[in-house]
């Protein structure tokens, strides 16, 4: 089989309904694998969409809050059983909070260290166990961000300078969380790596500008050259790669 296409793969993709998220269902679909979106809003919409495009292929739609273990738990099974298992699982849900240490709640700290740390959390527990488990192979792929590597791009908007405290340490908890995965189910047939995008132009970077004279490739990324970096880790393709954060980030971070 050609190792960069996904036919009679499964995958489900966290924060799938638009954005980031839609550019790689999109791309994993355009390979062959039927997908699962799950997001808050619009999941059923998106899965509907996806149909349209590639009508032999099968997509379903979950909308519920990743922060839900339980939710997220019944999901992922029902997925499995309509999709007959689950290959690949895309953790890309996530919130940014763009306020200063000195400004930030309590509660606005716990939303985003919750849904982006929690919520890759929560599913990477319901889908190993017992399910790529009992298969023996899996390839999990994690959202981060150069934010949890060097602690936020600076930027300029209506919204706040930079990522807040939260989301910076919310995303170096999944490079962490991606590497001890990786560590502990490699033998079992399960890869786990992370993509770590720079600025991208999504709902998350609405607003802001984002100064890029500094890398070396000397503009915003787009939601697509984010996907195409997954679907490669997704696929037979990497398949002695694990453990990896892949920097798609037009060289901001080179170290």
């Amino acid at each position: 089989m050609e190792p960069y296409l996904l036919t009679n793969k499964s995958a489900l993709v966290t924060g799938a309904a638009q954005g980031i998220g839609l550019a790689i269902a999109t791309s994993l679909a355009r390979r062959g694998a039927s997908v699962g979106i799950v997001d808050i809003k619009g999941a059923e919409a998106a899965a509907q969409s996806l149909t349209g495009q590639f009508p032999e292929q099968s997509f379903s739609g979950f909308e519920l809050d990743v922060r839900d273990a339980e939710a997220v738990t019944a999901a992922v099974g029902a997925f499995v059983e309509s999709a007959g298992g689950i290959d690949i699982l895309v953790n890309n849900a996530g919130t940014a909070a763009r306020i200063g240490i000195e400004e930030i709640t309590a509660e606005q700290w716990q939303r985003d260290l919750d849904t982006n740390l929690g919520g890759t959390f929560n599913f990477i527990k319901a889908a190993v166990h017992p399910h790529m488990i009992t298969a023996g192979a899996g390839s999990i792929v994690n959202i981060s961000s150069i934010s949890g590597i060097n602690g936020g791009a600076v930027s300029e908007g209506e919204a706040g300078a930079r990522s807040g405290p939260a989301y910076a340490a919310s995303k170096g908890g999944i490079i962490a969380l991606t590497k001890w995965v990786a560590k502990e189910y490699g033998r079992q047939g399960i890869r786990c790596n992370s993509v770590a995008p720079g600025p991208v132009e999504s709902a998350l970077t609405a607003g802001q500008a984002y100064d890029t004279s500094d890398q070396a490739i000397d503009r915003m990324g787009t939601p697509a050259e984010i996907a195409e970096a997954v679907a490669y880790l997704a696929g037979d393709g990497a398949a002695f790669t694990t453990g990896q954060i892949l920097r798609i980030d037009g060289g901001a971070v080179m170290s």
